[in-house]
């Protein structure tokens, strides 16, 4: 049987849901109350990709970039992205250098498309994952 990841949010008012009920997919026991999910669970599934690979690799960000095939830049730029998804604050001066960041990942991007070691489509796609 295939299992799905359980909503997060509210469709209707995009409030956090709560778990109310947990069930034994063997014996049918089920237990009902008011239960914490956890906090990467509500990571969305990028996300959570990410930190496994983070974690993998110990937190070593050149390791990542290998992992992942993406640029420091991007990796920082995912890693705040992870920070503030789990309710950190990203200080502003990191938030004013991952956009800086993201603008020399940018600028790397657009040079292998136009050195042709990319296609547009991967160029596309990296700039979106930025």
């Amino acid at each position: 049987m295939m299992k799905y990841k359980a909503p997060n949010k509210c469709p209707v008012c995009g409030e956090n849901l709560s778990i109310n009920k947990l069930g034994c997919p063997k014996c049918a026991t089920a237990i009902e109350g008011e239960f914490q999910s956890c906090e990467f669970c509500r990571l969305p599934e990028e996300d959570l990709e990410f930190v496994k690979v983070f974690i993998k690799c110990r937190g070593n960000i050149k390791d990542v970039e290998k992992e992942l095939g993406i640029s420091y830049p991007t990796v920082r730029g995912k890693l705040d992205g992870v920070i503030k998804a789990l309710g950190f604050d990203v200080p502003v001066k990191e938030a004013q250098q991952e956009r800086k960041i993201k603008e020399v990942a940018r600028s790397e991007i657009l040079d292998q498309l136009s050195k042709g070691e990319i296609s547009a489509k991967e160029a596309t796609d990296k700039i979106i994952n930025l």
